[in-house]
């Protein structure tokens, strides 16, 4: 038998793949879940407008971390 017909397994360990729609898509989830949370608020105190932009300036870090939290080992 041939040493060149064996196949050794790779030394190095896989590395994730970065998925940028995936990325894209966890950013909008977290950032819309945060919305509608901080719209639910809003409305129960009395003021959807409100209760909306607070939802969506919490709503862009935590989908901020969301994404590196996910993606971190794929740098």
């Amino acid at each position: 038998m041939s040493r060149a017909l064996v196949r050794w397994p790779s030394v190095e360990p896989a590395r994730p793949n970065f998925q940028l729609a995936g990325a894209g898509g966890t950013l909008i989830g977290f950032t819309a879940a945060c919305a509608v949370v901080g719209l639910l608020v809003g409305w129960a105190a009395g003021s959807l407008g409100i209760g909306l932009l607070i939802g969506l300036v919490i709503g862009i870090p935590v989908g901020i971390v969301a994404v590196y939290r996910r993606y971190r080992d794929a740098f």
